[in-house]
């Protein structure tokens, strides 16, 4: 959802600028800096764009640049007069002397700079405004797009590395059990006990390896992860939906980890970790 747009529409004798940032967040939030003049589309600029741009927090920034000299500011001379002769008679009075630079002292007086723009801006202007904010959005977009398409190369790479170190386990897996097995017997062999039921032993040694038995775990997870292609491959929008397909992949890679009572399984399932925590930071930028 990170991403930059900027547009200009020019007037006879105006130019108007919008530039739209937007930034990671699960709703949308609209920020907006637009000029005064501009005040009363302020509504319709917002809806444009959270219509335009679904989600994030968004920063609008509109300026207005006028090449008419008469079309601005001016200074308020009744007002500055009022103020200079109140200045004269206070220094009088006080017996100070006035200022050397006045002008520099009498601007920062309020209301001795006044607007002469029209309050109101014509329906042309108003149009040009919404163009040029559907036209950021636009850029904005595309930058997404581009952004998009990076990080979907990026989780594929990813899920490739969990689905290669998955395949690893495997031959790790039918030594691990043979290794609980041998361990157990030696360690009842070392007990010197008068008889014990080989039948109910067999049976409580069979239930410890399942307990310890990771293949369910292993086909959930390569189920998510054909999953997370799948969805990442279909319509836009699915960010959220990957997020918690994320969330899946976590909780298995985990059991295997918690289950795996191997050294060489561990290692791989803290790489698994890796792989997938870069995921988890990611798929936030995703719509």
């Amino acid at each position: 959802m990170t991403g930059f747009g900027k547009a200009t529409v020019e007037l006879a004798g105006r130019k108007i600028s919008v530039e739209i940032k937007s930034l990671n967040s699960k709703q949308m939030d609209i920020s907006a800096r637009i000029p005064s003049i501009y005040r009363e589309k302020e509504l319709d600029v917002r809806n444009l764009t959270a219509s335009r741009l679904e989600r994030g927090k968004v920063d609008i920034s509109v300026s207005r640049e006028s090449r008419d000299a008469n079309d601005g500011a001016s200074l308020n001379l009744t007002a500055l007069a009022g103020y200079k002769a109140q200045i004269e008679n206070a220094a009088a009075t006080l017996g100070i002397p006035c200022p050397d630079d006045w002008l520099s002292i009498l601007v920062r007086f309020p209301d001795v700079i006044h607007n002469d723009t029209a309050v109101e801006v014509d329906e042309a202007e108003c149009a040009a405004l919404l163009k040029c904010v559907g036209e950021a959005c636009e850029a904005l977009t595309a930058y997404r797009r581009v952004e998009g398409e990076r990080l979907e190369e990026f989780f594929a790479t990813r899920i490739e590395h969990i689905s290669n170190l998955l395949d690893t386990v495997e031959p790790y897996e039918v030594e691990r059990v043979e290794r609980i097995r041998a361990r157990i017997v030696d360690g009842l062999s070392k007990i010197s006990v008068a008889e014990y039921d080989r039948g109910r032993l067999e049976q409580e040694m069979i239930f410890y390896i399942e307990k310890l038995d990771i293949n369910e775990e292993r086909q959930r997870l390569a189920q998510h992860l054909r999953y997370f292609m799948e969805t990442m491959a279909g319509k836009p929008g699915q960010g959220k939906k990957l997020g918690f397909i994320a969330q899946e992949m976590g909780r298995e890679i985990n059991t295997l980890g918690s289950k795996s009572n191997h050294a060489e399984m561990q290692r791989i399932v803290v790489k698994m970790k890796d792989e997938l925590e870069q995921i988890k930071e990611q798929v936030l930028n995703v719509m």
